[in-house]
C-alpha cells in the first residue's frame, strides 16, 4: 500500500504529461490509499476542468465515481493532532499534512509531485516523476 495526493488521482484520470507515470504506479502499487479529504480535492480538480468546458457534467461525475470505487476501502481518517504536529514542523498546509500523517501512520510511502512536501517530509514522500 501507498498513499497518494489527490494531485495523483487526477494525473491517472485526466490526460496529461504526468498520466503514463501514474498507471505505471498504480500497476506495480494497486493499492493506493488517502484521507477522505483527496475527495474534495479531487473534485476540485475536476470542478475547473467542467468551468473551462474541457469535460461534460457528466465525464465529471463518472470519473469522480471511477476515483471512488478505485480508493474504496482504502481511505483513512487522521487524527487532528498528527495533522498539526506535522503542520507545526513545516510550511505545508493542514490539507497536505494529512496525507503525510496518513502515510507516516502507516510507514508507507506518499506519492506526490509537490515540491514543499517532497522537500518537507523526505522520508515519506516521493516523487511520481523524477
Amino acid at each position: 500500500m501507498i498513499v497518494v495526493d489527490s494531485n495523483v488521482l487526477a494525473y491517472l484520470y485526466l490526460p496529461g504529461d504526468l498520466t503514463e507515470a501514474a498507471e505505471a504506479l498504480l500497476e506495480r502499487e494497486p493499492e493506493w490509499a488517502a484521507p477522505p479529504l483527496w475527495r474534495s480535492e479531487f473534485r476540485n480538480i475536476l470542478a475547473g476542468y467542467l468551468r473551462r468546458g474541457m469535460l461534460t457534467f457528466e465525464q465529471v461525475c463518472s470519473l469522480q465515481a471511477e476515483a471512488e470505487a478505485l480508493m474504496a476501502g482504502f481511505e483513512f481518517e487522521v487524527l487532528s493532532h498528527d495533522v498539526l504536529d506535522l503542520v507545526r514542523d513545516s510550511a505545508c498546509s493542514a490539507c497536505d499534512c494529512e496525507f503525510v500523517a496518513l502515510a507516516r501512520r502507516f510507514d508507507v510511502k506518499l506519492v506526490t509531485m509537490d515540491r514543499k512536501i517532497l522537500k518537507a517530509f523526505p522520508e515519506f514522500a516521493v516523487a511520481l516523476a523524477g
